[in-house]
């Protein structure tokens, strides 16, 4: 009798957990929740890391110091300028020699460069054409520019570039003339060649289409660099009765000082001079090579590494006119410069060099 009560137990037992297991697969389907697996799922595929994106390195040699407030600080700005667009210093490298006034050392750094595979080396200035001529043709895979040049001596590896600087200079002549009250303008020049001489002729250009009757004295001390000798310039053209002066390239510097001394109204080219001596400089044309640089950095991206020159210019954006804040400049002398900002930028104007 127990032996029966024990199986009959058991056999009630059994049937409830088969019902139990009957509903739990039947609320399963219900409810559309699969089915526990017969097999072990296959693992995900797990992809390799990309590899990270190599920078584009340039490298840059240049006469004078990155901080000259000039031609070789142009260049500095401009390349700065393209790294914060390209996304910063991992993205874009950039390596500088300065003050490589002497070309043979320009040249050796120019090939040691090349030589370490940078995307692009730039010889900025003129006076590294011959150097650039003869290394360009040993680094085929490497891209060269330099300037203040449209020569690119036929090699498919070399870009050029250079300044439309008789606008800026026409403008600031313009500008000038409006404010000067001696009717004598002072120039100190550096060697008559180049952006430099371009510059000077636009500026007097600008002064005489102004005021005819206005005397534009012109010395070029034959250096890019002497700033004693730029001084005595300035100190000659002050003494002359010069109340606006100009000039280009580094050596400028003095003349600053001595306009500023005097009290005489300085005008700037290829990098803004403003912070030089805020109370006397009027306006200052830039450089931004950057406009210049993007596009050669663009073509040697899809494989073209030179033969192509380029132009900065007011019209492209390669050159502004970028007036002091500090120096009230007058409203109408200021309507007048946008004005013949304007009109050089869309062909009214026509600047006829002397």
């Amino acid at each position: 009798m127990k032996k029966f009560a024990w199986i009959l137990i058991f056999v009630l037992a059994f049937s409830l957990v088969l019902g139990a297991c009957g509903e739990l697969t039947e609320t399963n389907e219900e409810s559309g929740a699969p089915e526990a697996a017969t097999e072990a799922a296959p693992e995900a595929a797990t992809e390799a890391p990309a590899a990270p994106m190599e920078p584009f390195r340039v490298a840059v040699v240049m006469p004078s110091a990155i901080n000259d407030l000039a031609f070789s600080q142009s260049m500095y700005d401009a390349l700065l300028r393209v790294q914060e667009d390209m996304g910063g210093a991992d993205a874009f490298e950039i390596v500088y020699s300065e003050n490589m006034f002497v070309v043979d050392d320009a040249a050796a750094a120019i090939r040691d460069y090349a030589s370490q595979g940078f995307d692009l080396v730039i010889a900025h200035g003129s006076q590294y054409g011959s150097s650039l001529q003869e290394i360009a043709p040993d680094f085929p895979d490497t891209s060269f520019a330099w300037g203040t040049t449209v020569d690119t001596f036929g090699q498919p590896n070399i870009f050029a570039y250079e300044a439309a600087s008789q606008e800026g200079g026409y403008v600031n002549g313009v500008v000038a003339a409006s404010l000067t009250t001696s009717d004598i303008m002072g120039v100190v020049g550096p060697i008559e060649t180049g952006d430099a001489k371009l510059y000077v002729d636009g500026f007097k250009a600008g002064v005489l289409a102004t005021n005819p009757d206005i005397t534009v004295n012109v010395n070029y001390i034959g250096s890019f660099s002497d700033v004693a000798l730029a001084s005595e310039a300035a100190t000659t053209h002050i003494s002359a009765g010069a109340d606006v002066l100009t000039g280009t390239a580094q050596m400028v510097v003095g003349a600053i000082g001595k306009a500023e001394e005097a009290n005489v109204l300085w005008f700037g080219t290829q990098s803004n001079q403003t912070s030089l001596a805020p109370s006397i400089v009027v306006a200052s044309q830039v450089y931004h090579w950057e406009v210049m640089l993007h596009e050669m950095i663009d073509l040697i991206n899809s494989g073209t590494l030179g033969g192509q020159s380029f132009t900065a210019n007011l019209a492209n954006g390669g050159e502004v006119v970028e007036f002091n804040p500090d120096y009230a400049l007058p409203a109408d002398v200021q309507a007048l410069a946008d004005e013949t900002i304007k009109g050089i930028t869309d062909g009214t104007i026509t600047i006829t060099l002397p």
